[in-house]
């Protein structure tokens, strides 16, 4: 279960003046969505729910919330991420209720095993209790860092499956703690930084160590990296949605693929997929968007599927494996945005000269 404040969202709708909202959230909160959406027309609020996939606080549904005419695009589960918006939109992070501390305790052997020395990171659900968890552990007799970040995340100690720059501590840490369940998060921590990773799962209690598991991921990377030796033709693919374009990106790797033979063209799609970049005739593809699109999703590709730093492999431009992030700027503060409503700037402007 999610705590989910209706009464501080409906104040805030009542601030803006809202009479018509999309909620947007994804699978694990489907559920919250709906009761949402009762408590909200109960209170005059119209609502219109979001049906399709959501990835993350990179795919906000604020294009979608302007054309269905609602005044506010409320996003459930994931914490501010600053793009330029269409629409106000309240961010509204989904905290567990969940003991964190405990599992800790009862994991408190394998947790030895990274060293006195550990970088502790986890999600927005478990965020609130970081900082008990990590007096927990000083308690007993561990050094506790938590990385701050750059402004794609919104808090210390914050991962994204994009963006590990919290686990990356100045401090020689002898691992990484992850708190929070599944392996999407804590694989990508490992990835990224190359050390130990240790995952300990609030729900259910139990721990996992990435590390045979970030081994069978690089080593099928370097698969496909040699899959697309021969390959002459690549489609780039960039992603419209805001918080994944990274247009200048994929011109820098086509620019990189031109000046070594290859043919390269830029793709720009929506939601990325295999079956949709059939048609075309390309020798390889390489994804300029969501870094674990050509990870997680490996296996669907009949083609091979590169990231920008594969690339750079494959041209024989870098010699060590390293994992796409999608970075921010520097972080101003570390303090909490909780519920956060942010207007885009020049918003205000961009109504006025529509006439609406």
């Amino acid at each position: 279960m999610h705590e989910i404040p209706f009464e501080e969202i409906l104040q805030k709708l009542g601030e803006l003046n809202a009479k018509k909202v999309l909620i947007q959230a994804p699978e694990g909160l489907k559920k919250e969505t709906q009761a949402l959406a009762e408590f909200l027309e109960m209170n005059g609020v119209e609502v219109i729910i979001n049906g399709d996939i959501n990835y993350g606080a990179c795919d906000l549904a604020d294009r979608e919330a302007r054309m269905l005419g609602c005044d506010v695009l409320i996003h459930l589960g994931h914490s501010y991420m600053q793009l330029n918006l269409e629409v106000p939109t309240i961010f509204v992070p989904a905290f567990a209720k969940v003991d964190v501390v405990k599992t800790l305790e009862k994991n408190l052997d394998e947790i030895k095993k990274l060293g006195k020395k550990i970088a502790l990171v986890t999600t927005v659900q478990h965020i609130r209790d970081l900082k008990r968890a990590k007096a927990f552990l000083e308690e007993r007799g561990f050094q506790v860092f938590i990385g701050e970040g750059d402004n794609r995340v919104s808090f210390a100690g914050q991962v994204l499956g994009c963006n590990f720059t919290t686990a990356r501590v100045e401090e020689q840490v002898g691992g990484i703690l992850f708190i929070g369940s599944g392996y999407f998060h804590p694989v990508g921590v490992s990835l990224a930084t190359k050390k130990p990773t240790l995952a300990i799962n609030p729900y259910s209690g139990d721990f996992t160590w990435m590390d045979s598991e970030v081994e069978r991921i690089v080593r099928k990377r370097w698969g496909m990296i040699a899959k697309a030796y021969d390959a002459r033709k690549f489609g780039v693919i960039v992603s419209i949605k805001k918080g994944q374009l990274r247009l200048n990106e994929a011109r820098r790797i086509m620019k990189l693929l031109k000046e070594h033979g290859r043919k390269a063209q830029l793709i720009a799609t929506n939601h990325i997929s295999p079956e949709a970049l059939e048609g075309f005739d390309f020798d390889a593809y390489v994804v300029v968007a969501c870094p674990r699109v050509p990870i997680d999703d490996a296996g669907r590709w009949k083609k091979p599927v590169l990231t920008p730093p594969e690339v750079e492999l494959l041209l024989g431009l870098r010699e060590e494996y390293e994992f796409d992030e999608i970075l921010g700027g520097r972080r101003e503060t570390d303090e909490p945005l909780g519920i956060s409503l942010k207007l885009p700037k020049g918003f205000c402007e961009s109504i006025q000269h529509s006439g609406d």
